[in-house]
């Protein structure tokens, strides 16, 4: 891509060179920096659905601009408090807390609009300088550079005000800062659009594994085998030599144990909660390969375990007998099923043992459930390979895109009108 004329060293890290004719600013020189200082005791019911003004924050930030239907309101007289945080268009917002960094340009306003607290807004105090500009600055690496250097490896998640006014970054002329911004806008909304599509992608191919497996499950890998009804609406019909049973006894699930601070341990044994390993500890009390379903936390997940482990948390069941089926392929069965609708309990929930014994699958003989697994993994594997070329090309386009913001932002590459 083209480059400018000449260019001349900065001797700041974060941005390296520049073109010649460019200068290096901080926030503080081209920018107003405020923030709400306080409420004065702003209660719980003072947020309403419908009042004067917008109350903006953070989780209001969507796509680069706030979403003023999702925003509370306050009254006239609370936004009036603060006439240095009550906003305008174009207007730049960033938050300082929590998920620093997060950025809005304030666009469509249609009536009055402040902030509550943990947002900056950033706002330009000379006509030669854009907040557009100022914007895609705040999204290159040059910001996140900076931030990793003035942090001095802090894990506080808070952008100072007094840190962040002290931002070098270049400073080309007001033409070429709108010809950047109108550039970044279009090309990343091409690649963002790419993005989307590939994610889109992905998701079907999520949707094409659980019908391979569903399909496999319920009726098999042989397409003229002749089928009869199950009795059961979610199988329909099946294979007429497979059998309906109670997954009692097909796959019988035990309850975990609780474990105290003492039982994680350094080892090398795993112990599972609800979702996967929550520690690990250096003697096993079940043999692998076996299977574990959320029973609280993460309510119905199955996850399939090859190893030996130690007894699963008790926020798990996992699998004390399958009756000599597959393993493997009971995993993939139970996968198909809804067991989070089994929970009860509380609003998080709990899966009753009981009731998940109580379901009706069809099982089909122990050598045809190895080669359907087979089957199985074939199919998955073949899906799998095209889900890892469309997951590394948005790996890539995103690093593309953040070089690309990041190289133009600081005058590597030369964008025109």
């Amino acid at each position: 891509m083209e480059r400018y004329p000449a260019y001349k060293e900065t001797g700041i890290e974060w941005i390296g060179e520049i073109p010649n004719d460019w200068t290096i600013k901080k926030i503080k020189h081209k920018c107003s920096v405020k923030a709400r200082v306080g409420w004065k005791g702003l209660k719980s019911d003072e947020f309403l659905i419908k009042g004067y003004s917008y109350l903006v924050t953070g989780s209001d930030f969507k796509r680069d601009t706030v979403v003023w239907k999702d925003c509370y309101q306050i009254d006239q007289e609370r936004y009036e408090e603060d006439p240095y945080i009550q906003l305008q268009e174009e207007d730049l917002l960033i938050t300082k807390d929590g998920t620093i960094g997060k950025l809005a340009i304030v666009k469509n306003l249609d009536k009055p609009a402040c902030l509550n607290s943990g947002i900056f807004v950033v706002r330009p105090t000379e006509d030669d300088f854009t907040t557009k500009y100022l914007f895609w600055l705040l999204k290159s690496k040059a910001f996140t550079q900076f931030n990793d250097y003035t942090s001095y490896g802090s894990t506080i998640q808070h952008l100072y005000q007094n840190v962040f006014v002290e931002f070098w970054f270049p400073f080309p002329t007001l033409e070429v800062q709108t010809q950047i911004a109108n550039y970044l806008e279009t090309k990343t909304a091409e690649i963002d659009n790419i993005i989307a599509a590939k994610k889109k992608l992905i998701a079907l191919y999520e949707e094409e594994k659980a019908a391979i497996i569903n399909q496999a499950v319920t009726k098999g890998i042989n397409p003229d085998v002749k089928l009869k009804p199950s009795g059961v609406e979610w199988l329909g019909d099946i294979p007429e030599h497979w059998e309906v049973k109670r997954l009692k006894f097909v796959s019988y699930f035990q309850r975990g144990h609780d474990l105290s601070s003492s039982n994680f341990i350094n080892g090398d044994i795993p112990i599972y909660g609800s979702n996967g390993i929550i520690g690990y500890h250096n003697t096993f009390t079940s043999k692998g390969p076996s299977i574990t379903v959320g029973r609280s936390g993460s309510v119905g997940e199955v996850n399939f375990v090859k190893e030996d482990f130690y007894w699963a948390h008790n926020t798990s069941l996992f699998l004390l007998e399958n009756y000599g089926n597959n393993v493997e392929y009971l995993f993939h069965l139970l996968k198909c099923l809804d067991l989070k609708s089994y929970s009860a309990g509380s609003a998080v929930g709990s899966l009753n043992r009981n009731k998940i014994h109580e379901i009706k699958v069809a099982v089909p003989p122990k050598g045809e459930q190895d080669s359907i697994l087979d089957e199985i993994k074939n199919e998955l594997g073949r899906v799998n390979s095209k889900m890892t070329k469309a997951q590394k090309l948005i790996e890539l386009l995103t690093e593309y895109r953040t070089t690309l913001i990041s190289e133009v932002v600081t005058g590597k590459i030369k964008v025109t009108a």
